[in-house]
């Protein structure tokens, strides 16, 4: 079975395909007419986030059989495509859960004890402790918005804390001991921090609007280390001035290009500037599922769950 990486990913993955069987072919630096001028000679192609498949590619990779994902978000797939195409696809986000829950709540932590301006202050001879008195996170109630790997991690690192955590998922069922179930609106009206934990849908898509903000009974904190595009940034910036939103970590941002480059469009955008300006923000690029650690296990992820479906090829 011939696989084409398209993407680069931990060289694992590829090392244990080939020992399995696989013909392997690196093709992360070929341009997309490269891609498809050979395609149709490939039953495998693993992928990230820069590269789009869609029904155009899936009708010229006449002979693919699977799409490696590495990570958690499949926007960039056609599923429905896909499956037409009798094509399984596989993603890894057992693989940087972890990594993802560790990263938001160390923002948390990181804005709530300004660690940022306090350890930007002491290296300038200042000492204001006063200035940066922080904020205990035991006894708030923290909101998870999606309880899939990503949410079930955070909670089970904040079960640590004594603090109450609701969790809301239309798609999944709240079973364990970590979180209670709650509906959107029991976590608007109750929580102290609102964490997102959503993959990107045309129903999730811009879900934190000034809607959303006004649903919310009182002042919160916002997480973002799900897919950008879920929170509205000018929403949140009318928010922060409003004081409805009183800070916020976000590791992603709706300006995002897919390869991770710089922001979409020439101007950088006034909603951007006021978050960088704000004291009240955190911000990461996109980097909470991109550890080390992770990088090993997005890609040992992907190598079990192609086994498991194909098996070896010797």
């Amino acid at each position: 079975m011939n696989v084409l990486f398209i993407d680069s990913v931990h060289p694992i993955l590829e090392s244990r395909l080939t020992q399995s069987g696989y013909q392997c072919t690196d093709a992360t630096q070929w341009n997309k007419e490269q891609i498809f001028n050979v395609i149709e000679q490939y039953q495998g192609v693993v992928i990230r986030s820069k590269f789009t498949i869609d029904q155009t590619f899936l009708v010229a990779a006449k002979q693919l059989k699977f799409i490696a994902r590495s990570g958690s978000g499949l926007e960039n797939i056609d599923q429905v495509a896909a499956k037409a195409h009798h094509v399984q696809v596989f993603n890894s986000p057992e693989g940087n859960r972890n990594a993802v829950a560790e990263h938001a709540l160390g923002m948390l932590l990181m804005l709530f004890n300004k660690l940022k301006h306090g350890d930007a202050e002491v290296r300038n001879q200042e000492w204001n402790r006063e200035k940066n008195r922080g904020i205990e996170l035991d006894g708030l109630t923290l909101g998870l918005i999606g309880y899939g790997n990503t949410g079930r991690r955070f909670a089970k690192k904040l079960s640590g804390f004594d603090v109450i955590v609701l969790a809301y998922d239309k798609y999944a069922p709240i079973t364990d001991e970590n979180a209670q179930a709650a509906s959107l609106k029991e976590i608007q009206e109750q929580s102290d921090v609102i964490s997102f934990h959503l993959p990107e849908t045309d129903e999730t898509r811009y879900l934190f609007s000034e809607t959303f903000i006004a649903n919310c009974t009182h002042p919160f904190y916002l997480i973002n280390t799900a897919r950008g595009k879920i929170v509205h940034t000018e929403s949140l910036m009318k928010g922060m001035k409003s004081g409805k939103v009183l800070g916020a970590c976000l590791d992603v941002l709706e300006y995002e290009t897919k390869a991770f480059g710089n922001f979409e469009g020439a101007q950088i955008p006034e909603p951007f500037t006021y978050l960088a300006n704000s004291d009240k923000v955190v911000l990461t690029p996109h980097v909470a599922g991109w550890t080390h650690e992770s990088y090993v296990k997005l890609a040992t992820t992907l190598f079990d769950k192609i086994m498991a479906s194909f098996g070896e090829r010797n």
